[in-house]
């Protein structure tokens, strides 16, 4: 005779309406702590998958961003770059447009219309083209704005965003217009296009990193597993995409009781073990024939380049088709600051701090996506969120991929970096520039030698030591390591009137052999200095 197990489907085990309405309602109005009772929801932490959509946090910040519709070229780069799912575009067709805004108040109808242009992309584009032209709109969701400006920053001098008071308008007011972002139901396929990588967070498929999650504003890591779940969830579906986090950063704000913001299953593992603890689950789902859900393990620099190290080598060693995303800060963000093999040297970190006779981390920088790709069968990126298509394009191939995959991509963490809560684009894409943390690709499908499977495709002039850029006199210079460190706080010590310290001169050393080795790897000619 066979037993079956109650399990969170059944709404014996697991009521998600009572859960809804009487624990997340309690939490929100502050009255969890003496309202509820150890019962045998509350007492066990369990949590509803996507919850943390009804976190509010419209009381954190004193400014919104306002959209500016008529400087909107609809590049979708705000919605992306976003680590809080609180900015979203939406396509609509003129008539469906108007059937909505007829609804509206009449006072309200022009102010609403104005806030969909006709962009190039999505109207003038398609008109030309015989196709349906739709209505390109922003919306920020007040309730899960942190107020980061971000969105202000990738949006550049395209001008379409600013940071305005909350009190200009009033909260009533954002309210109404994400109200009506939302009535208008999700994006026509038919305007999504799918060689437009940075189309993707149109669809509703794409969003299952719903929000909600108590990270830091304008937090590189949230982005990343954003954009790493709107990729895998654009292709194969909520259904058959499933995360294991190790301890860290990202299941702190990832499962802060009742709020996660992940609308997919998701499990917590500890810190140590989360790459193993993925291959029982893709040895299950094996089992069950489940061989076409994506299984994607996430952890930081702990989890991955430290204590969890073996772990995730004993991962790529077995050739189970198991994702992994690093989200590489630096330094233990959750813990307070403290160096890791991943902290460059000169940082100035906890256990590695900047004093009279240490000035920093004296070690050199473990690079475990270069380590990574000398298991064997192993696809391995390194890369950014601030260049998406690369990102997107990693992350796709990771999950086409049949075997282990390693995506390192470097995460800015605001108050361990000591910069400012817009940075985490600029400062991103300030890494790749300077060599700090070049990007690559290693495909082993690729070909028969080193050199066909390694790809720097991405990087500034690939067969140079160091990239030029033009200063503000509109003259060529060298942009090396010392120009990124200067712009960080964790590097501020190192730096007297503005010269670099020696610890820095020995990073950027670093910093160049290890491009150096990437640009020999994959055979890039390149110029051999006396003494190289």
């Amino acid at each position: 005779m066979s037993i079956r197990l109650p399990t969170a489907h059944d709404k014996d085990f697991f009521d998600i309406e009572d859960f809804e309405n009487r624990i997340i309602n309690a939490y929100n109005d502050g009255s969890a702590s003496d309202s509820l009772s150890a019962d045998s929801v509350h007492a066990r932490s369990i949590i509803a998958a996507g919850s943390g959509r009804y976190r509010d946090f419209s009381y954190i910040a004193p400014e919104i961003p306002e959209f500016i519709s008529e400087s909107c070229v609809g590049c979708m780069d705000c919605v992306t770059m976003c680590p809080d799912t609180a900015i979203l575009g939406k396509v609509v067709d003129e008539e469906t447009l108007n059937t909505h805004l007829n609804i509206l108040p009449q006072s309200e109808q022009e102010e609403m219309n104005t806030l969909w242009p006709k962009t190039r992309k999505y109207w003038d584009n398609r008109e030309k083209k015989g196709q349906k032209p739709g209505r390109f709109g922003i919306f920020i969701d007040p309730s899960k704005c942190k107020g980061c400006s971000e969105c202000v920053e990738v949006c550049g001098d395209k001008n379409a965003l600013a940071m305005v008071g909350k009190e200009k308008y009033g909260m009533e007011h954002h309210r109404k217009l994400w109200e009506f972002y939302q009535a208008l139901g999700p994006t026509d396929h038919d305007f999504i296009n799918e060689r437009s990588l940075m189309d993707m967070m149109l669809a509703e498929e794409s969003l299952l990193y719903v929000g909600g999650a108590g990270s830091c504003a304008g937090c590189g890591e949230a982005t990343a597993l954003r954009m790493m779940a709107a990729a895998t969830g654009f292709v194969f579906g909520k259904e058959n995409f499933g995360i294991v986090n190790s301890t860290g950063c990202s299941t702190v704000y990832g499962s802060t009781y009742p709020f996660n913001p992940w609308d997919i299953p998701w499990t917590n593992s500890l810190f140590e073990n989360g790459a193993t603890d993925a291959m029982g689950v893709r040895a299950r789902w094996n089992q069950l024939g489940w061989q076409n859900k994506k299984l994607w393990v996430v952890g930081g620099d702990g989890a991955m380049l430290d204590i969890g190290f073996g772990s995730l080598s004993r991962l790529l060693a077995s050739g189970m088709d198991v994702n992994v995303l690093i989200l590489d800060t630096q330094v233990y963000s959750n813990t307070g600051g403290q160096a890791s093999t991943a902290t460059f040297t000169g940082q100035d970190a906890k256990f590695s701090a900047h004093g009279k006779v240490i000035h920093g981390k004296t070690e050199r920088r473990k690079e475990i996506g270069a380590i990574a790709a000398m298991h064997p069968d192993v696809y391995v990126a390194q890369t950014v969120t601030s260049l998406p298509n690369h990102f997107y394009k990693s992350i796709m191939e990771a999950n086409e991929f049949d075997g282990p995959s390693v995506i390192s991509v470097y995460t800015t963490c605001q108050p361990e970096h000591g910069v400012g809560d817009d940075a985490a684009n600029r400062q991103a894409r300030l890494a790749v520039d300077t060599r700090a943390f070049p990007i690559f690709v290693f495909d082993p499908r690729k070909g028969p030698r080193m050199q066909d499977k390694w790809s720097l495709k991405g990087n500034p002039s690939p067969n140079k030591d160091w990239h030029r850029k033009k200063n503000d006199e509109g003259e060529f210079e060298e942009v090396r390591f010392r120009d990124f460190a200067v712009t960080e706080g964790r590097f501020r010590k190192q730096f007297k009137d503005g010269e670099p310290s020696e610890a820095i001169f020995s990073a950027e050393s670093d910093r160049l052999a290890f491009w150096n080795r990437l640009q020999d790897l994959a055979g890039v000619e390149r110029t051999i200095l006396d003494g190289s």
